[in-house]
């Protein structure tokens, strides 16, 4: 139980990968302006991740060495044009709208350093949970992201979100009214990479504290009867 609990806190936290590895980051700075389109884009990595490892897990003592990292693309390279064909079937507006990013999530290196890393080496299980646990990390620190940036940008939530849960849920986009200015820095190529490094540093501020003795509690002596 303590090693499933371990790898779902290094993928949610202490190994982000986008917080702490740095990796991915093209498709994260550049498809973050809302959160429809980091969540939708979020959810196409973690489903590659976690098919991806599985596969890796599975067929990792039948691979030599000298041709793993070939095969581990090829693998990572049929699920990413399952995943798109599929979203281009079901999300077509949201498929439109990331384009040629759902393709480049094969030369995502968060995606091969797993499969190569922990998914060659560990059993199906844990290479699965592994998978689910980085995307979901990822996922979160894009959604987040988009969140931060649409509603300072163009003061709204959720914008768009027809595209990927139908029509029915346009009641889902909050607005913060026609009045609001807006800050374009926000949704432009700047406004991501400050927003980042502002999650960064969040992060690190966490750390730090997480980090810090906690003081020791001095329990007052028992005083003398009859003093």
């Amino acid at each position: 139980m303590n090693e499933y609990r371990k790898i779902i806190s290094d993928g949610l936290w202490h190994n982000n990968q986008a917080l702490v590895a740095l990796l991915g980051l093209c498709p994260l700075l550049a498809v973050s302006n809302t959160a429809v389109n980091g969540l939708g884009l979020g959810i196409a990595t973690t489903s590659v991740l976690v098919m991806s490892n599985l596969t890796v897990s599975l067929i990792r003592n039948w691979v030599r060495q000298e041709i793993r990292v070939p095969v581990f693309v090829l693998v990572i390279a049929s699920f990413v044009t399952a995943v798109e064909l599929g979203m281009n079937a079901y999300f077509h507006e949201l498929h439109k709208v990331l384009g040629i990013f759902i393709p480049l999530i094969v030369t995502n290196c968060t995606i091969l350093g797993r499969a190569e890393a922990y998914a060659s080496r560990n059993p199906a299980p844990q290479a699965m949970l592994d998978g689910l646990a980085i995307g979901t990390g990822f996922t979160l620190v894009l959604t987040v992201l988009g969140i931060t940036r649409e509603l300072i940008g163009q003061g709204t939530l959720f914008y768009g979100a027809g595209q990927m849960f139908g029509p029915d849920a346009a009641w889902m986009t909050v607005s913060l009214g026609e009045h609001w200015p807006g800050i374009l820095l926000a949704i432009l190529p700047p406004g991501a990479f400050m927003g980042l490094g502002s999650l960064i540093a969040l992060k690190n501020i966490i750390d730090k504290r997480l980090a810090q003795p906690r003081p020791a509690v001095v329990e007052a002596e028992p005083k003398p009867a009859g003093a």
